[in-house]
Protein backbone atom coordinates (compact mmCIF):
# COMPACT_ATOMS: atom_id res chain seq x y z
CA UNK A 1 0.00 0.00 0.00
CA UNK A 2 1.21 3.37 -1.04
CA UNK A 3 4.21 2.07 -2.89
CA UNK A 4 4.25 0.32 -6.03
CA UNK A 5 5.07 -3.09 -5.50
CA UNK A 6 7.89 -5.25 -5.91
CA UNK A 7 5.92 -8.56 -5.30
CA UNK A 8 3.77 -7.55 -8.60
CA UNK A 9 6.76 -6.43 -10.77
CA UNK A 10 9.22 -9.30 -9.93
CA UNK A 11 6.76 -12.09 -11.10
CA UNK A 12 6.10 -10.54 -14.07
CA UNK A 13 9.64 -10.63 -15.03
CA UNK A 14 9.68 -13.98 -14.54
CA UNK A 15 6.38 -15.06 -16.38
CA UNK A 16 7.18 -12.26 -19.57
CA UNK A 17 10.60 -14.09 -19.68
CA UNK A 18 8.38 -17.06 -20.61
CA UNK A 19 6.37 -15.95 -23.20
CA UNK A 20 3.20 -15.12 -20.60
CA UNK A 21 0.97 -12.29 -21.45
CA UNK A 22 0.74 -10.30 -18.57
CA UNK A 23 -0.89 -7.53 -16.90
CA UNK A 24 -0.88 -5.81 -13.26
CA UNK A 25 -3.05 -3.90 -12.02
CA UNK A 26 -2.86 -2.21 -8.51
CA UNK A 27 -6.51 -2.76 -6.51
CA UNK A 28 -5.35 0.13 -3.81
CA UNK A 29 -5.45 2.63 -6.87
CA UNK A 30 -7.20 0.86 -9.57
CA UNK A 31 -10.51 -0.95 -10.16
CA UNK A 32 -10.81 -4.78 -12.16
CA UNK A 33 -10.16 -4.42 -15.23
CA UNK A 34 -13.60 -6.14 -16.84
CA UNK A 35 -12.20 -6.83 -21.15
CA UNK A 36 -8.95 -8.18 -19.06
CA UNK A 37 -10.13 -10.65 -16.56
CA UNK A 38 -12.88 -12.18 -19.59
CA UNK A 39 -9.78 -13.16 -21.30
CA UNK A 40 -7.51 -13.91 -18.39
CA UNK A 41 -6.32 -17.85 -17.96
CA UNK A 42 -5.18 -16.88 -14.22
CA UNK A 43 -5.67 -14.48 -11.79
CA UNK A 44 -2.91 -13.99 -8.91
CA UNK A 45 -3.26 -11.92 -6.26
CA UNK A 46 -0.90 -10.74 -4.22
CA UNK A 47 -1.56 -10.31 -0.25
CA UNK A 48 1.55 -8.96 1.59
CA UNK A 49 -0.09 -7.08 3.86
CA UNK A 50 -3.05 -7.39 6.61
CA UNK A 51 -4.89 -4.57 4.57
CA UNK A 52 -4.32 -6.24 1.17
CA UNK A 53 -5.94 -9.25 1.98
CA UNK A 54 -8.61 -8.18 2.88
CA UNK A 55 -8.69 -6.20 -0.51
CA UNK A 56 -8.27 -9.11 -1.81
CA UNK A 57 -10.77 -10.66 -0.30
CA UNK A 58 -13.52 -8.87 -0.94
CA UNK A 59 -12.45 -8.50 -4.30
CA UNK A 60 -12.91 -12.07 -4.97
CA UNK A 61 -16.41 -12.52 -5.92
CA UNK A 62 -16.13 -9.40 -8.49
CA UNK A 63 -13.24 -11.47 -10.15
CA UNK A 64 -14.84 -14.49 -10.22
CA UNK A 65 -17.87 -12.88 -11.94
CA UNK A 66 -15.77 -11.29 -14.40
CA UNK A 67 -13.59 -14.11 -14.82
CA UNK A 68 -15.25 -17.40 -14.46
CA UNK A 69 -12.98 -19.82 -16.36
CA UNK A 70 -9.98 -17.94 -14.63
CA UNK A 71 -7.95 -20.35 -11.95
CA UNK A 72 -7.31 -17.94 -9.30
CA UNK A 73 -4.04 -17.95 -6.99
CA UNK A 74 -3.14 -15.46 -3.64
CA UNK A 75 0.52 -15.43 -2.99
CA UNK A 76 2.34 -13.34 -0.40
CA UNK A 77 2.72 -13.34 3.43
CA UNK A 78 -0.78 -13.51 4.44
CA UNK A 79 -1.90 -16.14 1.96
CA UNK A 80 -0.44 -19.25 3.58
CA UNK A 81 -2.22 -17.92 7.08
CA UNK A 82 -5.47 -17.57 5.73
CA UNK A 83 -5.44 -20.51 3.21
CA UNK A 84 -8.27 -22.40 4.49
CA UNK A 85 -10.30 -19.11 4.09
CA UNK A 86 -8.81 -18.37 0.58
CA UNK A 87 -9.61 -22.13 -0.33
CA UNK A 88 -13.38 -21.64 1.01
CA UNK A 89 -13.75 -18.88 -1.53
CA UNK A 90 -12.70 -20.89 -4.65
CA UNK A 91 -8.55 -19.80 -4.77
CA UNK A 92 -6.82 -23.00 -6.34
CA UNK A 93 -3.81 -22.23 -5.20
CA UNK A 94 -2.06 -20.39 -2.17
CA UNK A 95 1.26 -19.54 -2.11
CA UNK A 96 3.74 -18.11 0.57
CA UNK A 97 8.04 -17.07 0.70
CA UNK A 98 9.41 -17.59 -2.65
CA UNK A 99 6.47 -17.75 -4.78
CA UNK A 100 8.15 -16.88 -8.57
CA UNK A 101 8.73 -20.85 -9.35
CA UNK A 102 5.77 -21.87 -8.27
CA UNK A 103 3.64 -19.23 -9.71
CA UNK A 104 5.66 -20.30 -12.97
CA UNK A 105 5.07 -23.75 -12.74
CA UNK A 106 1.24 -23.39 -12.15
CA UNK A 107 1.37 -21.03 -15.70
CA UNK A 108 2.97 -23.90 -17.15
CA UNK A 109 -0.06 -26.27 -16.28
CA UNK A 110 -2.16 -24.47 -17.35
CA UNK A 111 -0.78 -23.89 -20.52
CA UNK A 112 0.02 -27.23 -20.91
CA UNK A 113 -3.38 -28.15 -19.96
CA UNK A 114 -5.23 -25.31 -22.70
CA UNK A 115 -3.16 -27.05 -25.39
CA UNK A 116 -4.25 -30.24 -24.58
CA UNK A 117 -7.80 -29.33 -24.15
CA UNK A 118 -8.09 -30.04 -20.63
CA UNK A 119 -8.62 -26.49 -19.17
CA UNK A 120 -11.89 -25.62 -16.87
CA UNK A 121 -13.27 -23.51 -14.67
CA UNK A 122 -13.02 -26.33 -12.02
CA UNK A 123 -10.25 -25.25 -9.53
CA UNK A 124 -7.08 -26.82 -10.51
CA UNK A 125 -5.41 -29.13 -7.50
CA UNK A 126 -2.40 -27.71 -6.34
CA UNK A 127 1.11 -29.58 -6.67
CA UNK A 128 3.13 -26.34 -5.80
CA UNK A 129 4.56 -26.15 -2.42
CA UNK A 130 2.33 -23.26 -0.17
CA UNK A 131 5.60 -22.26 1.20
CA UNK A 132 8.76 -22.74 -0.66
CA UNK A 133 12.05 -20.90 0.73
CA UNK A 134 14.66 -21.80 -1.34
CA UNK A 135 16.60 -19.55 -3.16
CA UNK A 136 15.47 -18.18 -6.71
CA UNK A 137 17.68 -15.67 -9.11
CA UNK A 138 16.32 -12.68 -8.72
CA UNK A 139 15.60 -10.33 -11.98
CA UNK A 140 15.11 -6.94 -12.96
CA UNK A 141 11.40 -6.17 -12.21
CA UNK A 142 9.45 -5.42 -14.82
CA UNK A 143 7.09 -2.28 -13.54
CA UNK A 144 5.85 -1.80 -16.77
CA UNK A 145 1.96 -1.36 -16.80
CA UNK A 146 2.18 -0.04 -13.38
CA UNK A 147 0.49 3.00 -12.41
CA UNK A 148 2.85 6.09 -12.21
CA UNK A 149 4.87 6.19 -9.13
CA UNK A 150 4.05 9.84 -8.37
CA UNK A 151 0.17 7.81 -7.76
CA UNK A 152 2.06 6.15 -5.15
CA UNK A 153 3.57 7.78 -1.73
CA UNK A 154 6.00 10.38 -1.61
CA UNK A 155 8.90 12.16 0.44
CA UNK A 156 7.85 14.90 2.30
CA UNK A 157 10.52 17.21 3.27
CA UNK A 158 10.29 19.34 6.82
CA UNK A 159 10.49 22.18 4.56
CA UNK A 160 7.24 21.32 3.14
CA UNK A 161 8.69 20.12 -0.66
CA UNK A 162 8.44 16.87 -2.09
CA UNK A 163 10.13 13.98 -3.94
CA UNK A 164 9.07 11.42 -6.24
CA UNK A 165 9.43 8.08 -4.27
CA UNK A 166 10.85 4.79 -5.58
CA UNK A 167 10.71 1.29 -3.93
CA UNK A 168 13.24 -1.61 -3.70
CA UNK A 169 13.40 -4.17 -1.75
CA UNK A 170 17.17 -5.63 -1.12
CA UNK A 171 16.04 -8.93 0.76
CA UNK A 172 12.83 -10.64 1.75
CA UNK A 173 12.41 -12.55 4.70
CA UNK A 174 13.65 -11.85 8.30
CA UNK A 175 16.05 -13.88 10.55
CA UNK A 176 14.17 -12.59 13.76
CA UNK A 177 11.23 -14.11 15.06
CA UNK A 178 9.33 -11.22 16.90
CA UNK A 179 5.89 -12.96 17.66
CA UNK A 180 3.60 -10.27 16.01
CA UNK A 181 5.21 -9.91 13.02
CA UNK A 182 3.52 -11.60 9.39
CA UNK A 183 6.73 -12.23 8.10
CA UNK A 184 7.79 -14.65 11.16
CA UNK A 185 5.28 -17.69 10.76
CA UNK A 186 5.95 -17.57 6.54
CA UNK A 187 10.23 -17.24 6.78
CA UNK A 188 10.12 -18.27 10.18
CA UNK A 189 14.11 -16.77 10.94
CA UNK A 190 15.22 -17.03 7.36
CA UNK A 191 15.80 -14.35 4.56
CA UNK A 192 17.04 -13.83 0.98
CA UNK A 193 19.07 -11.68 -0.96
CA UNK A 194 18.26 -9.26 -3.84
CA UNK A 195 21.62 -9.14 -5.45
CA UNK A 196 23.40 -5.66 -5.50
CA UNK A 197 23.11 -5.47 -9.47
CA UNK A 198 19.70 -6.38 -9.56
CA UNK A 199 18.45 -4.01 -7.17
CA UNK A 200 20.22 -1.07 -8.67
CA UNK A 201 18.66 -1.99 -12.25
CA UNK A 202 15.22 -1.96 -10.98
CA UNK A 203 16.62 1.41 -9.48
CA UNK A 204 17.65 2.65 -12.23
CA UNK A 205 14.53 2.12 -14.58
CA UNK A 206 12.67 4.20 -11.35
CA UNK A 207 15.12 6.72 -11.41
CA UNK A 208 14.24 7.45 -15.53
CA UNK A 209 10.62 7.72 -14.55
CA UNK A 210 11.39 10.21 -12.25
CA UNK A 211 12.30 8.90 -8.80
CA UNK A 212 14.43 10.99 -6.69
CA UNK A 213 14.29 9.28 -3.20
CA UNK A 214 14.08 5.47 -2.52
CA UNK A 215 12.04 3.93 0.19
CA UNK A 216 13.81 0.22 0.80
CA UNK A 217 10.80 -2.20 1.43
CA UNK A 218 13.11 -4.67 3.30
CA UNK A 219 11.49 -6.04 6.79
CA UNK A 220 14.96 -5.63 8.29
CA UNK A 221 17.78 -3.30 5.94
CA UNK A 222 20.38 -4.69 8.28
CA UNK A 223 19.69 -8.45 8.42
CA UNK A 224 22.70 -8.88 6.44
CA UNK A 225 24.39 -5.31 7.17
CA UNK A 226 27.07 -5.98 4.69
CA UNK A 227 24.46 -6.25 2.12
CA UNK A 228 23.03 -3.43 3.28
CA UNK A 229 25.96 -0.91 3.54
CA UNK A 230 26.50 -2.37 -0.31
CA UNK A 231 23.54 -1.34 -1.76
CA UNK A 232 23.40 1.95 0.02
CA UNK A 233 27.39 2.59 -1.42
CA UNK A 234 25.96 0.95 -5.07
CA UNK A 235 22.94 3.63 -5.04
CA UNK A 236 25.06 6.92 -3.86
CA UNK A 237 27.44 6.16 -6.60
CA UNK A 238 25.43 5.66 -9.46
CA UNK A 239 22.46 9.18 -8.35
CA UNK A 240 24.35 10.83 -5.85
CA UNK A 241 21.20 13.21 -5.98
CA UNK A 242 19.09 10.42 -4.91
CA UNK A 243 18.26 10.15 -1.02
CA UNK A 244 16.60 6.91 0.31
CA UNK A 245 15.32 5.73 4.02
CA UNK A 246 15.26 2.20 5.39
CA UNK A 247 13.70 -0.32 8.28
CA UNK A 248 16.04 -1.00 10.55
CA UNK A 249 15.40 -2.91 13.92
CA UNK A 250 16.75 -1.04 17.46
CA UNK A 251 18.83 -4.25 17.87
CA UNK A 252 20.88 -3.59 14.66
CA UNK A 253 20.68 0.07 15.01
CA UNK A 254 22.86 -0.26 18.60
CA UNK A 255 24.71 -3.37 16.82
CA UNK A 256 25.98 -1.44 13.90
CA UNK A 257 26.08 2.10 15.36
CA UNK A 258 29.41 2.18 13.58
CA UNK A 259 27.88 1.82 10.28
CA UNK A 260 25.01 5.12 10.81
CA UNK A 261 27.44 7.18 9.54
CA UNK A 262 28.28 5.44 6.50
CA UNK A 263 24.74 5.32 5.80
CA UNK A 264 23.73 9.06 5.95
CA UNK A 265 26.91 9.72 4.20
CA UNK A 266 25.28 7.55 1.00
CA UNK A 267 22.07 9.71 1.71
CA UNK A 268 19.56 8.05 4.10
CA UNK A 269 17.30 10.59 5.49
CA UNK A 270 15.68 8.85 8.13
CA UNK A 271 15.28 5.01 9.40
CA UNK A 272 12.03 3.65 10.18
CA UNK A 273 12.06 1.31 13.70
CA UNK A 274 9.18 -0.98 14.96
CA UNK A 275 9.82 -0.15 18.94
CA UNK A 276 6.51 -0.99 19.17
CA UNK A 277 6.55 -0.56 23.23
CA UNK A 278 8.35 1.49 26.04
CA UNK A 279 7.59 -1.73 28.53
CA UNK A 280 9.78 -4.32 28.94
CA UNK A 281 7.22 -6.86 29.73
CA UNK A 282 5.29 -6.12 26.74
CA UNK A 283 8.39 -6.16 24.72
CA UNK A 284 9.28 -9.62 25.83
CA UNK A 285 5.76 -10.72 25.55
CA UNK A 286 6.58 -9.83 21.36
CA UNK A 287 9.95 -11.20 21.76
CA UNK A 288 11.45 -7.63 20.26
CA UNK A 289 15.33 -8.55 21.40
CA UNK A 290 15.54 -4.90 22.69
CA UNK A 291 14.68 -3.25 25.39
CA UNK A 292 13.31 0.06 26.47
CA UNK A 293 15.76 2.05 27.21
CA UNK A 294 17.87 0.87 23.95
CA UNK A 295 15.30 2.89 22.17
CA UNK A 296 16.78 6.15 23.75
CA UNK A 297 20.30 4.94 22.82
CA UNK A 298 19.22 4.44 19.39
CA UNK A 299 17.48 7.74 19.07
CA UNK A 300 20.92 9.17 20.52
CA UNK A 301 22.93 7.04 17.73
CA UNK A 302 20.59 8.39 14.97
CA UNK A 303 20.97 11.41 15.89
CA UNK A 304 24.43 11.58 16.41
CA UNK A 305 24.85 10.08 12.83
CA UNK A 306 22.46 12.87 11.65
CA UNK A 307 19.84 10.70 10.79
CA UNK A 308 16.07 11.11 11.62
CA UNK A 309 14.44 8.46 13.44
CA UNK A 310 10.56 7.06 12.77
CA UNK A 311 9.45 4.88 15.61
CA UNK A 312 6.59 2.86 14.93
CA UNK A 313 4.54 1.48 17.90
CA UNK A 314 1.57 -1.15 18.76
CA UNK A 315 0.36 1.10 21.05
CA UNK A 316 -2.26 -1.02 22.24
CA UNK A 317 -1.94 -4.60 23.29
CA UNK A 318 -3.89 -7.20 26.26
CA UNK A 319 -0.90 -6.11 28.25
CA UNK A 320 -1.08 -2.49 27.93
CA UNK A 321 -2.46 -0.53 30.98
CA UNK A 322 -3.46 3.29 31.05
CA UNK A 323 -0.41 4.45 33.20
CA UNK A 324 1.68 2.34 30.44
CA UNK A 325 -0.01 4.29 27.60
CA UNK A 326 0.68 7.42 29.35
CA UNK A 327 4.25 6.23 29.95
CA UNK A 328 4.82 5.79 25.90
CA UNK A 329 3.71 9.06 25.51
CA UNK A 330 5.51 10.49 28.01
CA UNK A 331 9.03 9.07 26.38
CA UNK A 332 7.97 10.62 23.14
CA UNK A 333 7.65 13.66 24.96
CA UNK A 334 11.49 13.24 26.87
CA UNK A 335 12.69 12.17 23.85
CA UNK A 336 12.06 15.30 21.43
CA UNK A 337 9.82 12.94 18.82
CA UNK A 338 6.46 14.11 19.10
CA UNK A 339 7.06 15.05 15.46
CA UNK A 340 9.01 12.54 14.34
CA UNK A 341 5.44 10.24 15.30
CA UNK A 342 2.48 9.86 12.41
CA UNK A 343 -0.55 10.52 15.24
CA UNK A 344 -1.91 6.96 13.35
CA UNK A 345 0.61 5.30 15.53
CA UNK A 346 -0.81 6.30 18.62
CA UNK A 347 -3.66 4.41 18.40
CA UNK A 348 -2.38 1.12 16.79
CA UNK A 349 -4.43 -2.29 18.56
CA UNK A 350 -2.51 -5.57 18.07
CA UNK A 351 -3.70 -7.63 15.26
CA UNK A 352 -3.49 -11.50 15.97
CA UNK A 353 -3.81 -13.00 12.66
CA UNK A 354 -4.47 -16.68 11.68
CA UNK A 355 -0.19 -18.30 12.12
CA UNK A 356 0.45 -15.75 14.28
CA UNK A 357 3.49 -16.69 17.17
CA UNK A 358 1.50 -14.97 19.99
CA UNK A 359 -0.41 -17.79 19.71
CA UNK A 360 2.37 -19.72 21.36
CA UNK A 361 2.46 -17.56 24.43
CA UNK A 362 1.13 -19.70 27.54
CA UNK A 363 -1.65 -18.38 28.22
CA UNK A 364 -2.50 -16.11 25.14
CA UNK A 365 -4.98 -18.12 23.35
CA UNK A 366 -7.43 -17.97 25.99
CA UNK A 367 -7.20 -13.66 25.75
CA UNK A 368 -8.81 -14.51 22.58
CA UNK A 369 -12.50 -14.33 20.73
CA UNK A 370 -12.92 -17.06 17.96
CA UNK A 371 -11.18 -16.53 14.70
CA UNK A 372 -13.42 -13.48 12.49
CA UNK A 373 -12.87 -13.98 9.29
CA UNK A 374 -14.28 -10.55 8.40
CA UNK A 375 -11.01 -9.14 10.60
CA UNK A 376 -8.73 -11.78 9.60
CA UNK A 377 -7.64 -12.22 12.61
CA UNK A 378 -8.41 -12.61 16.41
CA UNK A 379 -10.27 -10.13 18.36
CA UNK A 380 -9.41 -9.69 21.79
CA UNK A 381 -11.35 -7.14 24.20
CA UNK A 382 -8.76 -5.82 26.73
CA UNK A 383 -9.34 -7.22 30.44
CA UNK A 384 -10.17 -2.93 31.44
CA UNK A 385 -13.06 -1.34 29.10
CA UNK A 386 -10.93 2.03 29.91
CA UNK A 387 -8.01 1.05 27.63
CA UNK A 388 -10.66 -0.40 25.20
CA UNK A 389 -12.69 2.99 24.97
CA UNK A 390 -9.75 5.21 24.52
CA UNK A 391 -8.15 3.28 22.18
CA UNK A 392 -11.74 4.07 20.01
CA UNK A 393 -12.15 7.29 21.14
CA UNK A 394 -8.22 8.13 20.10
CA UNK A 395 -8.62 6.48 16.40
CA UNK A 396 -11.40 8.59 15.48
CA UNK A 397 -9.82 11.81 16.85
CA UNK A 398 -6.91 11.01 14.81
CA UNK A 399 -9.22 9.95 11.85
CA UNK A 400 -10.82 13.54 11.93
CA UNK A 401 -7.86 15.67 12.28
CA UNK A 402 -5.99 13.73 9.81
CA UNK A 403 -9.01 14.55 7.42
CA UNK A 404 -8.87 18.01 8.73
CA UNK A 405 -4.49 18.41 8.53
CA UNK A 406 -4.22 19.29 11.88
CA UNK A 407 -0.68 19.53 12.87
CA UNK A 408 0.71 16.37 14.42
CA UNK A 409 2.04 18.64 17.74
CA UNK A 410 -1.66 19.74 18.20
CA UNK A 411 -2.91 16.34 17.85
CA UNK A 412 -0.58 14.86 20.32
CA UNK A 413 -1.89 17.70 23.13
CA UNK A 414 -5.22 15.92 22.73
CA UNK A 415 -4.16 12.53 22.95
CA UNK A 416 -2.12 13.63 26.00
CA UNK A 417 -5.48 15.47 27.45
CA UNK A 418 -7.67 12.84 26.47
CA UNK A 419 -5.27 9.71 27.84
CA UNK A 420 -4.84 11.29 31.02
CA UNK A 421 -8.64 12.09 31.31
CA UNK A 422 -9.14 8.27 31.32
CA UNK A 423 -6.74 7.66 33.88
CA UNK A 424 -8.25 10.25 36.15
CA UNK A 425 -5.30 12.32 36.00
CA UNK A 426 -4.24 15.62 35.65
CA UNK A 427 -2.68 16.11 32.25
CA UNK A 428 0.91 17.85 32.96
CA UNK A 429 1.66 21.07 30.60
CA UNK A 430 3.59 19.95 27.22
CA UNK A 431 6.91 21.18 27.03
CA UNK A 432 7.24 23.83 24.50
CA UNK A 433 10.30 21.76 22.95
CA UNK A 434 8.73 18.35 21.53
CA UNK A 435 11.06 18.06 18.95
CA UNK A 436 11.18 19.70 14.83
CA UNK A 437 9.89 17.77 11.49
CA UNK A 438 11.63 15.36 10.10
CA UNK A 439 11.43 13.97 6.74
CA UNK A 440 8.61 10.99 5.96
CA UNK A 441 6.30 9.74 3.53
CA UNK A 442 3.19 11.08 2.76
CA UNK A 443 1.13 7.70 3.59
CA UNK A 444 2.09 6.52 7.36
CA UNK A 445 3.63 3.13 7.32
CA UNK A 446 2.33 0.60 9.96
CA UNK A 447 1.63 -3.02 10.37
CA UNK A 448 0.37 -5.65 13.04
CA UNK A 449 -2.79 -3.21 13.40
CA UNK A 450 -6.38 -4.52 14.12
CA UNK A 451 -8.53 -2.59 11.97
CA UNK A 452 -11.70 -1.38 12.80
CA UNK A 453 -13.12 -0.58 9.20
CA UNK A 454 -11.99 -0.83 5.63
CA UNK A 455 -12.82 1.62 2.75
CA UNK A 456 -12.63 0.31 -0.13
CA UNK A 457 -13.69 1.35 -3.98
CA UNK A 458 -16.45 -0.40 -6.03
CA UNK A 459 -14.84 -3.12 -8.12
Amino acid sequence: MGRQPFALAQPAAWLKREGFAVICLDLSLQKLDPDVLESADLVALYVGMHTATRIAVQALPRIKELAPNAQVCVFGLYAPMNEALLRGLGVCAVLGGEIEPALLALCQRLRADDATGIAGAAPMRQSEPVISLNKVSFMAPDRSGLPDLARYAHLVLPDGTTRTAAFAEGSRGCKHLCRHCPVVPVYQGKFRIVPVDVVMQDIRQQVRDGANHVSFGDPDFFNGSTHGIRLARALHEAFPHVTFDATIKIQHLIDHAELLPELRRCGCVFITSAVEAVDDDILRFLDKNHGSRDFDRAVALTRAAGIALAPTFVAFTPWTTLDGYIALLERLVELQLVESVPPVQLTIRLLVPAGSYLLQLPGFREKLMPFDAALLGYPWRHPDPRVDQLQRELQALVARCEQEGVARSDVFAAVWRMAHEAATRPAPMLSMHLGSPIPHMSEPWYCCAEPTELQLQSF
